[in-house]
């Protein structure tokens, strides 16, 4: 399994001081450095800045949102970080085959619903690394079985263990059903960690990050059906009564750790419990760092210790 990392995925530390931790990530040996979107800072600004800082680190957008731009306009993004990279770009999108298309610098000419490209529509170049890697979010049934049969693999947030082993079985169901090799598709599974000597310190970010997925609609949905109904509808009530604090407070140890995330004193302790994710079938994980203090050198220490472990 390869070990990948997510630096400010809450725009913690100024947009300038990331290409620095990357540089580090790159050092101490990440596969790749992934970059969500949500509310959070540009991935393809920020990862075009962090392919000028390094040479072999991969650069991955998880995950792209489609709908505020078109394919041609992502496929266009695509082949030119691709260029400007080597080659290094994981694109991780919500729909993705015109935007493969149109990065390969193919000809291409579509009219839907949403999206047109307009007639004849191509790249007035030719891109050098045409063989653009994509991956779909998928959380459900028939998204996953998609994944397996149109895309280069799965992106899967706020999962457990077992849940992707579900994911990753549906998932190579889709592959052979389409005809191609479930082995070659790639199952990405995301585990957050804080790193701190204090235990209880380096929970209590992470609780503020769990309990917003808990009162999220569609995460919220995704936590009952994995077995958690009791614990989220206990968040719900409180956020109810008393906001976001009050949801914060509800949010116990124990279902902290049954979930994926590690509260950790150490690399090793954090390493351990990625074992079950190898185990349940996931071929990449990402490890969004969720800092104790809002200081870049929380994130440096973690990577150095990660580094030195």
């Amino acid at each position: 399994m390869i070990y990948d990392v997510e630096i400010n995925s809450a725009a913690h530390y100024p947009a300038a001081d990331v290409p620095g931790l990357i540089e580090l990530a790159e050092q101490v040996g990440f596969g790749a450095f992934w970059k969500g979107e949500s509310n959070s800072t540009d991935p393809i600004v920020m990862l075009s800045a962090v392919a000028s800082r390094t040479r072999k680190i991969k650069l991955g957008t998880a995950i792209y949102h489609i709908y505020g731009r078109s394919p041609v306009t992502l496929g266009i993004q695509a082949a030119t970080l691709q260029d400007l990279s080597g080659g290094r770009l994981l694109l991780g999108l919500g729909v993705a085959n015109i935007v493969r298309k149109v990065a390969a610098g193919e000809r291409v000419e579509y009219e839907g619903e949403i999206y047109q490209t307009g007639k004849r529509f191509q790249l007035s170049w030719k891109p050098s690394f045409p063989n653009l890697p994509v991956y779909l979010a998928g959380l459900g049934p028939q998204m996953t079985k998609l994944v397996g049969k149109i895309s280069d693999g799965v992106f899967i947030n706020m999962a457990t263990p077992a849940k992707v082993k579900e994911i990753a079985e549906r998932v190579r169901e889709g592959a052979k059903e389409a005809g191609r090799d479930p082995s070659k598709i790639e199952i990405i599974a995301k585990s957050r960690v804080s790193l701190n000597p204090d235990k209880s310190l380096a929970r209590s970010k992470l609780r503020q990050v769990l309990t917003f997925y808990n009162i999220a609609d569609h995460y919220s949905d995704m936590l009952r059906g994995m077995g958690f109904e009791k614990e989220v509808n206990t968040i719900h009530e409180a956020f109810q009564k008393g906001g976001f604090k009050a949801a914060m407070a509800a949010l116990t140890d124990d279902y902290m750790d049954k979930l994926p995330v590690v509260p950790a004193t150490s690399v090793k302790e954090i390493k351990e419990k990625m074992v079950a994710f190898e185990e349940a079938g996931a071929t990449r994980l990402v490890i969004p760092y969720v800092p104790v203090t809002e200081s870049v050198e929380d994130a440096r220490r973690f990577l150095e210790a990660w580094g030195n472990s």
